[in-house]
């Protein structure tokens, strides 16, 4: 079994100063801004940055043609909709108007047939008293 031995502080001390050196031999290494590898990454990270631009600006412009396409199309279904929602209700309003005016001729053919019941009435009224030859007292025929 392994016994865990806990670094001492010299230890520690000389690990830190390993990763500084390395850090600093590092960035001595680093190449030049003017090295052509740096110039050629540059140029490419720029190209790229390019493209992603293109790729943005036409998911855009595709993107307002979908949304005024849309548009164009809603409003077109809105319309649609709102001539049959008038036509529906000129169609309901005539056939309310007909409906009252079918109800407006039947009372007018019950009172019609109401006034000549009551003149037939007055009629075999006016017959029978008539007939009998005397009218009674305080009566006048029509």
């Amino acid at each position: 079994m392994a016994i865990y031995r806990e670094k001492d502080i010299f230890e520690r001390r000389n690990a830190a100063n390993e990763a500084k050196r390395a850090l600093l031999e590092r960035f001595k290494t680093r190449p030049a801004a003017d090295d052509p590898a740096v110039l050629a990454r540059q140029a490419e990270r720029k190209a790229i940055l390019e493209a992603r631009a293109k790729r943005e600006a036409e998911k855009q412009r595709l993107k307002q043609e979908r949304l005024a396409r849309e548009a164009a199309e809603r409003a077109a279904r809105e319309a649609t909709e709102e001539a049959a929602r008038r036509e529906a209700e000129a169609k309901a309003a005539a056939e309310a108007q007909a409906r009252e005016a079918e109800e407006n001729e039947r009372i007018a053919r019950v009172l019609a047939d109401d006034a000549a019941r009551k003149a037939k009435r007055d009629a075999r009224y006016a017959a029978r008293k008539a007939r009998v030859g005397r009218t009674p007292p305080g009566f006048t025929a029509r």
